[in-house]
């Protein structure tokens, strides 16, 4: 590999050839050395004989999808059905592809004991006094736990919870967390406010009372815009581990895997205990890996010991 050429020039002739928009290195100098001075600046200016600096080219434009035409000559006409984009389904592909273009994403994963967090909800769930109808006035889900572990986490590591802007970054007072909820033809993530304050049994209802007016499509925008992280969770469907993708503007997104039983060391022995998988996706901007590695650690925490969800 060669070596750049160093310019040797004086911090004053460096300035006023910036400030001049010369090019150092089309300059000969007459100080010591070879050194390029102030007289040799003005000399050159005077002559108007010194080339231009180089002028700094944009950035690559982001990369674009494949047009529709380019996509589907690879198949035959009558081979597919041809399904037209709802403003839905464009709006999370624009956000999405935006996201994974613009914001560096970095993944961090551990893996959560949560034997001790079902028997506790197994406790909650039964201590549920029956309706009119028979039925209990609360059930909860463990994604209602995880919600409030990771807005307890995030109160905990309050560097975590922010959000990045160029200008300044944004330290947020309240955990307001995004529940991914799938919903026909697409995605949308309704945002539970202060979820730090709420008890698992409000987080529960206020869950499941989003979850349907989206499923509705009635949802107000106020709803589903903002806050500063997310949960999506998988586990339902069998799946172990996998890494969500940020919405802007959260900082992070926690990915939820199932839980399943595992062999495990406990006291230098075999165990089996139930473990839950989960990866956090973090924008490097704002969370770098440290505080990430913190954050989870919080989380990991409260989940493996669950009564600090309700202190």
């Amino acid at each position: 590999m060669n070596a750049i050429a160093r310019i040797f020039a004086s911090p004053l002739a460096r300035r006023l050839a910036k400030e001049a928009g010369l090019d150092l290195a089309a300059l000969s100098g007459t100080g010591p050395h070879g050194r390029i001075v102030e007289r040799d600046v003005k000399a050159a200016l005077a002559s108007g004989g010194a080339r231009k600096a180089p002028a700094v080219q944009p950035a690559a434009p982001l990369a674009e999808a494949p047009s529709a035409a380019t996509t589907k000559k690879f198949y035959a006409i009558d081979s597919y059905e041809e399904v037209p984009h709802d403003s839905m389904r464009k709006a999370i592909a624009r956000r999405l592809t935006e996201s994974i273009q613009t914001v560096p994403h970095f993944y961090l994963d551990i893996d959560c004991e949560i034997d001790a967090l079902l028997r506790l909800r197994e406790d909650f769930n039964a201590a549920a006094p029956k309706g009119a109808d028979g039925a209990p006035e609360w059930k909860t889900s463990v994604n209602d736990y995880i919600v409030k572990a990771l807005a307890l986490a995030l109160q905990r590591v309050p560097e975590a919870n922010v959000t990045f802007t160029p200008d300044a970054m944004l330290k947020h007072k309240a955990s307001d967390i995004g529940v991914a909820v799938a919903i026909p033809g697409g995605l949308i993530t309704p945002i539970i406010r202060n979820a730090q304050a709420k008890s698992v049994r409000e987080i529960s209802d206020e869950i499941r009372e989003l979850a349907g007016r989206a499923r509705e499509r009635k949802l107000k925008p106020q709803e589903y815009e903002g806050g500063v992280s997310a949960v999506s969770n998988l586990g339902m469907y069998g799946i172990r581990n996998f890494s969500a993708v940020i919405n802007p503007p959260q900082s992070t997104i926690l990915a939820v895997g199932k839980g399943e039983p595992r062999m495990v060391v406990k006291n230098g022995a075999p165990a089996v205990a139930t473990i839950m998988s989960v990866t956090l996706s973090c924008d490097h901007r704002a969370v770098d890996g440290a505080l990430g590695a913190e954050l989870l650690a919080a989380f990991k925490t409260l989940i493996e010991q669950p009564m600090g969800l309700f202190a």
